[in-house]
């Protein structure tokens, strides 16, 4: 038996399934756009893929983030490329997300927590500096912004790093 059939689950599962439709909603295959707006070194608009399914018998989210998207020949690679994988579980006993970044492109991994605030989803990652919080705003079905922030003074303000907006790939 392969990885992918002990990884991969066809839905949510277990008790917990209507709790996992916070990311679940996300299911499927995303085109992206990414920029780093008020960084004039950074390239504009660059296009990019993201992937999202059921894992580990339906009690989590998975993803694979890809920019520059495989598309352009040039995946994963450049001074501002990632190709990284974020799992995401509902805790119940926290009642709260638990995610975690990996990214061996840049060899970056972060642990965030995460919650709906309002019509948004913020993940917040406290272990190291910067306090960094990533948000998915404006979501429908079919389209969401994700937002890349940071923090250098205990989460008081945000600095904006990263954006990108997904929207969802013909048969994603």
């Amino acid at each position: 038996m392969s990885l992918t059939e002990h990884l991969v689950s066809d839905g949510p599962a277990g008790p917990l399934a209507a709790d996992l439709e916070l990311f679940g909603r996300f299911v499927g295959s995303w085109d992206l756009r990414w920029n780093r707006p008020g960084d004039p070194d950074a390239p504009v608009d660059v296009p990019g893929e993201l992937h999202l399914g059921w894992v580990l018998g339906g009690r989590a989210v998975q993803d694979v983030w890809i920019v520059p998207g495989r598309a352009t020949g040039q995946a994963g690679e450049g001074p501002y490329a990632f190709w990284g994988s974020t799992i995401r579980f509902f805790d119940a006993v926290l009642g709260c997300w638990r995610s975690t970044w990996v990214e061996p492109v840049s060899g970056r991994v972060r642990r965030f927590v995460g919650r709906s605030v309002d019509s948004e989803i913020h993940l917040i990652s406290t272990e190291e500096a910067p306090i960094l919080r990533w948000r998915f705003t404006e979501i429908t079905p079919d389209r969401f912004v994700w937002l890349g922030e940071q923090s250098s003074d205990g989460a008081r303000t945000w600095q904006l790093e990263e954006q990108m907006v997904a929207t969802r790939a013909a048969g994603g």
